[in-house]
Formats: C-alpha cells, sequence, structure tokens
C-alpha cells in the first residue's frame, strides 16, 4: 500500500527569469547560478541496499516558454555507454525529471545521462507508457566533466544543462508556464555505475528503488 507524502510535500518556489534572453549557454548557466532555485537531491531511500550517497543539486527556472535546469554532480565514478535517446539511461550516470501537471493522471519523464542522451516519455503507470520520440528533439542538452583522482580511483564532477518547452511538458502553445504548480522529483541515480544509487529530492516510502511514483512528488511553484 502506497503512503502519501500530502502533508510532508517539499515545495520549490520557482522563479521567473530572463533566461532567453542570454547570449550563450553559459550566460544561461549563470543566471541559474545567480538568480535561480535550488534543489538538493539527497535522498537515500533505499540505504540498506543502496547506501551510496553523492553531492547532486539542482538549480531551476522559468521564462513562460520553457523550463530551465542544471544539475551538478561531485564525485562520481561514472559510467556512459547509452549514446543515443531512447537507450538505457537509467544504467548509466544519470540525472532525471518526473512531472506531473496539476489536475492529471498522466505523468512525464525526463532522463539524461551525462553523453546527453535522453529518454523522455509520457505515462500512465510505470509499465504503460509513449516515448516522446518527436519532443526530445527540441530539449537542448549541454554537459561537462571534469576527472581527478583520490586514493587511485577515478572520480568525475560534471554538470547536465537542460532547456525544456512547455509543450513537451504537456502545455499548450497558448499556455504560459507562469502560475503554474507542478507536482514533481528529481533524481540521480546509475544502476550499472560501479556505485549502484538511487537518490530523490522527494522522499519515497517504498521497499524497491521505484522513481514512477506520483504520489511521492513534491510540487514546484513556477512564478
Amino acid at each position: 500500500m502506497y503512503i502519501t507524502q500530502d502533508k510532508l510535500m517539499k515545495t520549490l518556489h520557482v522563479p521567473n527569469q530572463h533566461v532567453s534572453q542570454c547570449e550563450t549557454p553559459f550566460d544561461k548557466i549563470k543566471l541559474l547560478l545567480e538568480a535561480g532555485a535550488e534543489a538538493a537531491i539527497d535522498q537515500v531511500n533505499w540505504e540498506k541496499d543502496f547506501p551510496k550517497l553523492l553531492p547532486v543539486t539542482v538549480r531551476l527556472a522559468h521564462d513562460g516558454e520553457r523550463l530551465y535546469l542544471y544539475y551538478q554532480v561531485t564525485a562520481e565514478a561514472v559510467r556512459a555507454m547509452n549514446t543515443e535517446d531512447f537507450g538505457s539511461i537509467w544504467e548509466d550516470s544519470c540525472v532525471e525529471f518526473f512531472m506531473q501537471r496539476d489536475g492529471e493522471e498522466v505523468y512525464r519523464n525526463f532522463e539524461c545521462n551525462l553523453l546527453g542522451a535522453l529518454l523522455a516519455a509520457h505515462h500512465e503507470t510505470r509499465e504503460k507508457g509513449t516515448q516522446l520520440t518527436t519532443e526530445v528533439q527540441s530539449v537542448i542538452r549541454q554537459s561537462s566533466i571534469s576527472h581527478r583522482y583520490e586514493d587511485g580511483r577515478q572520480l568525475s564532477d560534471w554538470t547536465m544543462y537542460l532547456e525544456i518547452p512547455k509543450q513537451v511538458m504537456g502545455f499548450a502553445v497558448h499556455e504560459s508556464l507562469a502560475g503554474q504548480k507542478i507536482r514533481a522529483n528529481f533524481y540521480k541515480c546509475g544502476d550499472k555505475t560501479p556505485e549502484p544509487h538511487f537518490i530523490s529530492w522527494s522522499p519515497i516510502d517504498l521497499p524497491k528503488p521505484n522513481f514512477h511514483v506520483p504520489q511521492f512528488f513534491g510540487l514546484l511553484e513556477l512564478e
């Protein structure tokens, strides 16, 4: 039986910023770092089997037309095998954004590995979903990575910048993201990395790893 988190729901206020007016992706990232909302992806929900906790944050803003996300991952033993969209992205070093429009039953997932390979779909359940094969082409992705050694092990710090148009999230052309409330969760995973992990922003109260659980989503309030 699922336990809903309504009384304990995490809430994040997402500012409305003129991100699209920035000249370069680097300027956009700088604006997100200065003025975006920050969420720590720090919930280790299955500590007994998957105790690994990585320092991971995501910063967000929107401009009415697009949602902008900037993930920062620190000290991961990375895996990067999937080079094409809709591969087994979650097996690699991966960041994810799951969202559900207010009042909708379906939800959407966006899963991106450190190479920028993206999986996106809308779901009725975990098993019943439809890939957004055309829509992913409009999602902008840009990553960076740096490597270092600690105690003889190679670890990597990496980032992922995403721009998701409102239509890909299920909003109509005439709708604005401004004033919207979106149920959502942010994840960091890597099923086949050297240190498998399943970390979330909003906690999940289930016995085994499962991110396809809208009842445990938090709330994004878009300015």
